[in-house]
Parts: C-alpha cells; structure tokens; sequence
C-alpha cells in the first residue's frame, strides 16, 4: 500500500457528489500531481483527503492507518500539510510571525526548522520583519509553503501553487518543490499547468468529472497521444 492512499472517494457538497470512486495515492519521496479541466473535481479530491470533504464512500490511509474520519487539525498532528489556493497567508503579520504560526502545533524549539525554510526561500529571510501583505504573488506562496512545512509534514499538500504567478516565477517555484521532494516528503498537488507539472511529476492523476480517466507515470501522461491531444493542448 502507498503512503498515502485515499481509494474509491466519492463525495462533494450537501448531496452532490463531485468526485466519484476517485483513487490518489503518493509515496513518500515523490511528487504526485492531478491534473484535469476545470470542474474535474481536482481540488475537491485534495480536500477529501484532507478531511475538509465528507466522504460518503471510500477511505483515506495515511502510512497504513485510516484516517479517514479524523477532522483537518488531526490529520496536520498525523503529518498532513495543507497550503489552499487561497488566502493562504496572514497579510497582517510579518514574514516570520506566519511561519511562527505554522508551528503551533509543535513541541520544543522550531528554530531548526525556520532555518532550512530560510535556506529553501532565501528571500524570506530577507523579508522576515515584511507584512506578508506587501509581498508579492509568488512571495506569498513561498510564505504559504513555508508555513505548511513548519509543522514538518510527512506529506506536504498544495493547490494551485502557481496560480497567477509570471512563467519565471512558476519555473521557481517548481525547482523549490523538487528540493523538497529531495527531503523525502511526499508532496501531492493540484495544477492547471498540467503540462508543466507533470514535467516534474512522478505519477500523475487526470481526473474527469470526478473521477480517474489516465493514472501514469508524468513522463508517461506526457507521451500519451490521447492525454496531450485531450488536456495538454496538443
């Protein structure tokens, strides 16, 4: 079993299912991206997994224990890490007050690991005293990110992370999720820059109306004829 397995998910909001029998899985050391058009239900598949979408069928297994009942706050303290598209950081606290903040849930000293957010995101540290509202788009990922790994997650969790951030920026941000994935933390992730992603991905998931059309290897999903023709443009 992987690290990560949430099988035959089917759930949504109130009584409409979004996804549908919908299976995600992600080995620790690897990123796993899912990819899709808009309306596929990628982002709800990450939210099931992090226990912010009631399953009506299915489960989620975290490192061989079924987590599938525990609420988000439980699932961070079993090594989940979560950064939301949206309002992902504190825009009146300073730099280092949003990490600091990331770290609630420790015990003991976290300097540690403020350091190697630093050495990962240089120009936080730079800005650490900054108001993370005055930063720019893709700063305030980095914030976002940063955040999500004080709590040292098993298994790190992004949505859209390079939404509306300039090519250059993307190219970055990837580079640093790949360092991460170095750390041998599993990092699970939705993009609408599918061919980009999967570019760095070591399984990918395209999902269609809820559910599972091509699971692969990125290298494979790239290479597939119907996947480029169908989602990647060509």
């Amino acid at each position: 079993m992987s690290f990560l397995a949430s099988e035959g998910m089917t759930g949504g909001y109130g009584g409409a299912d979004i996804i549908r029998r919908c299976t995600i899985e992600a080995e620790q050391g690897e990123v796993a991206v899912i990819v899709g058009p808009n309306g596929a239900g990628k982002s709800t598949a990450m939210k099931a997994i992090f226990g912010m979408v009631m399953l009506r069928e299915g489960a989620v297994v975290l490192d061989g224990e079924d987590i599938t009942r525990l609420s988000p706050q439980e699932r961070v303290r079993k090594g989940m890490g979560f950064v939301p598209q949206e309002r992902n950081v504190f825009t009146t606290m300073t730099v280092q007050e949003n990490l600091e903040m990331g770290a609630y849930i420790r015990e003991g000293g976290t300097a540690d690991t403020m350091a190697r957010v630093f050495d990962l995101f240089p120009i936080l540290k730079e800005r650490r005293r900054q108001l993370a509202g005055e930063l720019s788009g893709g700063q305030r990922q980095q914030v976002a990110i940063g955040r999500a790994l004080m709590t040292e997650p098993r298994l790190l969790m992004l949505d859209e992370p390079t939404a509306g951030v300039s090519p250059v920026v993307m190219d970055d941000l990837f580079d640093r999720i790949l360092e991460i994935r170095a750390t041998g933390i599993a990092i699970l992730m939705v993009e609408q820059n599918a061919a980009q992603a999967l570019t760095i991905a070591d399984r990918g998931f395209v999902l269609v109306t809820g559910q599972n059309r091509h699971t692969d290897t990125g290298a494979a999903l790239l290479a597939d004829p119907e996947v480029r023709r169908s989602f990647l443009g060509g």
